[in-house]
């Protein structure tokens, strides 16, 4: 009879566990999605101000900073949020609401180079060559807002991105002493978004956990100033 009362005793106390457990693992995916959605509420509250869709409406500054992403999809496939912030850049230039474009992107790689694919695109819609300034720095948003900053010596200019990257890049600028504005290029349908805006959304808790930190740009170099 002991014995059965030792099995009993043994699986209540397993029970318990497993109870504490689930809690436990409740309680954590309860805080993770809070922290989620304020962060994305603080970053979206802070910038609405800044954005623009129309560049009938958007103040003018000299500099626009590009930011970068791939020309290509993993397919081989056209990457809209590419060809989407080319034309808004183009936009902006022609109706002379920026003179100069710092295309800014990765370039840790020998087969991977955002900034020149973003330069031949841009010569390919017109713009002069001699008005694109290259960072090859822009590993993440952060570098290249804050190496516009540092390297590039602007404390005013307009990012060129989709709304969701702008509203996180804005954040970024405000919280290092930057006045920027937003110009949101077009986005692509809700279908083809959702990976990056999954991403998105880890990225503006990434920023904060970055502010707490001090991290800051993971190259800087020599000033460059943009004539």
């Amino acid at each position: 009879m002991q014995k059965y009362i030792l099995i009993w005793r043994k699986r209540q106390t397993g029970r318990k566990w497993i109870k504490y457990c689930v809690r436990f693992l409740l309680l954590g995916l309860i805080l993770l999605l809070g922290t989620i959605l304020l962060c994305n509420r603080i970053i979206i509250h802070s910038t609405e101000s800044c954005l623009y869709d129309q560049v009938e409406t958007i103040p003018e500054n000299r500099v626009g900073v590009l930011l970068g992403t791939s020309p290509k999809l993993r397919g081989g496939r056209p990457n809209l949020y590419f060809n989407y912030r080319i034309t808004a850049a183009v936009e902006l230039f022609q109706a002379g609401k920026i003179s100069r474009i710092l295309v800014s992107g990765d370039n840790r790689c020998m087969n991977y180079n955002e900034p020149v694919e973003m330069r031949k695109a841009l010569i390919a819609h017109g713009i002069p060559d001699s008005v694109i300034v290259m960072d090859f720095a822009g590993i993440r948003t952060l570098d290249s807002v804050i190496r516009a900053k540092k390297v590039f010596g602007q404390d005013r200019f307009t990012i060129i991105s989709q709304r969701f990257h702008n509203e996180r890049a804005l954040y970024i600028a405000g919280r290092n002493g930057i006045e920027a504005v937003g110009f949101n290029a077009k986005d692509v349908d809700v279908y083809s978004g959702v990976k990056t805006r999954v991403r998105e959304l880890l990225a503006r808790v990434k920023v904060f956990i970055d502010i707490v930190v001090h991290k800051g740009p993971r190259h800087l170099g020599k000033r460059e100033i943009i004539p």
